[in-house]
């Protein structure tokens, strides 16, 4: 089994940045392709990113592109979600995800974090 833990998330005004951080167990992470999804109220999950297990490949869902950015430390095992320039629409819980093999660009999570609450106020 494998266990997300998800921390940075907070209120912040329109504009402005955060840095999404989830750590997993070390001896699966590695091997694991990560991402980030999100839910606002009302409305189903949806992809943000998602990162190769070497972090050699990325891919970002258009809303967030340019403004997101998907990176991880192996040697830390930690993924981390850089967003910067955010928007109201951007109010989510957010998740970190994991699987085993796969790929970025079709991203089908195994695995699930708890998730944390972004609030962007205008």
């Amino acid at each position: 089994q494998v266990q997300l833990v998800e921390s940075g998330g907070g209120l912040v005004q329109a504009g402005g940045s955060l840095r999404l951080s989830c750590v997993t167990s070390p001896y699966t992470f590695s091997s694991l392709t990560m991402g980030w999804f999100r839910q606002a109220p009302g409305l189903e999950r949806e992809f943000v990113a998602a990162i190769s297990w070497s972090g050699s490949s990325t891919n970002y869902a258009d809303s967030v592109k340019g403004r997101f950015t998907i990176s991880r430390d192996n040697a830390k095992n930690t993924l981390y979600l850089q967003m910067s320039t955010l928007k109201p629409e951007d109010t989510a819980v957010y998740y970190c995800a994991a699987r085993f093999g796969g790929n970025v660009y079709n991203f089908r999570s195994t695995y699930w974090g708890q998730g944390t609450q972004v609030t962007v106020s205008s």
